[in-house]
């Protein structure tokens, strides 16, 4: 490495839980879809947790999206995530078509309750607001309860951080168990594994029972299910046909492709265009509101999955290895979260599919059983040949640039790990925690225009037809 300090040594150490940051959901969107969906469920909680006489009084709800949720937050259907929220549904038992369905009855009238009060709600009660506000995080949403005089009786401001993770104003972090072995950055981390002599997969794991109170069998449990669900995504993904939704008239290519090079003369191209199909089969998946996993969030999803599903299909690795890899993986993308950000509304893209391909990276090299500095070199080229990268969906849809850009992501964290393994690996002179530095650094310098808000990039030199 061409360095050995520790940016990031004043940092507290990673406490976030695996299954905090690897969620199951509806797509599109982690920080438009699933955050807002937690937020509205969230403030039904907070209301029956609130003197029952007092919500009693109300006779209105208001909700209002700020910053990039509002800018894009109709092609992602942040309102009916967030009205979805607030009659009681969590993205990890959202009903499958829910979404869809709400969506094709933007008139419909529902009851929102709370003891004994019982409002109607609609669409009507969400407003976009202004896109430039001095919330601290670009994705802000509030939602209050008025009374007849039009004074609030409760209120509560929200930000979807990223990756489904939500706060809100005054929010604290959650009291839990400490990590067992504590690191704040990869340098940190690399410094525990030697100490402990622990593989990667196996630090993470004991951090994780530390943290959270699980039991090692549960945590794998829950990770096969979590691998099971990316693998169902990709076999849903492929026998998708027709139009995705939305206005741009983008069509489904995820069986196409797959059918295109499974007969093609060079085998290294059937091996990318399953590659390709596999993500293009998650992402569109996502972009119709199906299931998916944050990997690290819905408009990154298709990366890791694909790439997972050829680990187990075409190079024919093992459950275990898999498993292995998929825990090696999240590593990387807390570190990222931690140090610099998994939102394009406030790193751009480079922050979504770049912190997937590095995460994809180091999961294929763990996998394949390759030491925690190989790991970390794949990572780091992973993530720095996406550094820069807006997020500038065209019409606020996850689809246009998004679909390419995952399978993208997919093929440069493959051939990440071929660079990682083809050079000795004391050689390589760009430490991980440079590349999450340099990311953090653009990211908070970069334009608005080009943070999620459909204002900059291909989402205006598109034309949509």
């Amino acid at each position: 490495m061409m360095t050995k300090t520790d940016p990031f040594a004043n940092r507290p150490p990673v406490e976030t839980a695996l299954f905090d940051f690897f969620k199951i959901g509806p797509g599109p969107s982690s920080s438009h879809t699933i955050g807002p969906m937690k937020a509205g469920h969230d403030f039904l909680v907070l209301l029956q947790n609130t003197d029952p006489k007092l919500v009693a009084s109300g006779t209105a709800l208001e909700v209002t999206l700020l910053g990039s949720l509002s800018a894009t937050g109709m092609g992602h259907g942040t309102d009916i995530a967030v009205l979805a929220g607030l009659l009681g549904n969590t993205p990890e038992h959202c009903p499958p078509g829910l979404l869809q369905n709400m969506r094709e009855n933007p008139q419909a009238i529902y009851q929102f309750k709370v003891g004994s009060l019982s409002l109607p709600l609609s669409l009507k009660q969400i407003t976009f607001g202004p896109v430039k506000h001095d919330s601290p995080y670009n994705n802000t949403l509030v939602i209050r309860l008025l009374d007849a005089n039009k004074q609030t009786i409760a209120e509560r401001e929200y930000y979807s951080v990223g990756g489904g993770f939500v706060q809100w104003k005054g929010w604290q972090e959650p009291k839990r168990g400490t990590p067992a072995h504590p690191y704040r950055s990869m340098h940190e981390l690399q410094q525990r594994l030697k100490e402990t002599g622990l593989e990667l997969h196996e630090l993470i794991i004991e951090n994780e029972m530390a943290i959270t109170g699980m039991s090692r069998p549960q945590i794998w449990q829950h990770i096969d299910e979590l691998k099971m669900a990316m693998f169902e995504s990709v076999e849903h993904g492929l026998l998708g046909f027709g139009k995705l939704p939305g206005t741009l008239g983008v069509y489904k290519k995820a069986q196409a492709i797959l059918k295109h090079y499974q007969g093609h003369n060079l085998l290294i191209d059937q091996l990318l265009g399953r590659i390709n199909a596999y993500a293009f089969a998650v992402s569109e998946e996502n972009a119709s509101g199906g299931v998916i996993v944050t990997a690290p969030t819905c408009g990154a999803a298709g990366v890791i999955p694909a790439l997972l599903y050829a680990m187990r299909e075409d190079l024919h690795i093992g459950a275990r290895a898999l498993n292995e890899g998929l825990v090696a993986s999240a590593a990387v993308g807390m570190l990222c979260k931690h140090n610099a950000g998994i939102a394009g509304a406030e790193v751009g893209c480079q922050g979504e599919v770049g912190v997937a391909s590095s995460m994809a990276a180091a999961m294929l090299a763990h996998a394949l059983g390759y030491n925690a500095t190989v790991v970390e070199n794949a990572a780091e080229i992973a993530l720095e040949h996406h550094l820069g990268l807006t997020c500038d969906p065209v019409g606020g849809y996850v689809q246009i640039p998004c679909i390419e850009r995952n399978a993208m992501g997919a093929i440069k964290a493959y051939n990440a790990v071929l660079l990682a393994t083809a050079e000795a690996d004391t050689q390589h002179k760009v430490s991980l925690d440079a590349a999450i530095m340099a990311m953090n650094e653009i990211g908070r310098n970069m334009n608005i225009k080009f943070k999620e808000t459909s204002a900059g990039g291909l989402a205006v030199s598109v034309v949509e037809c």
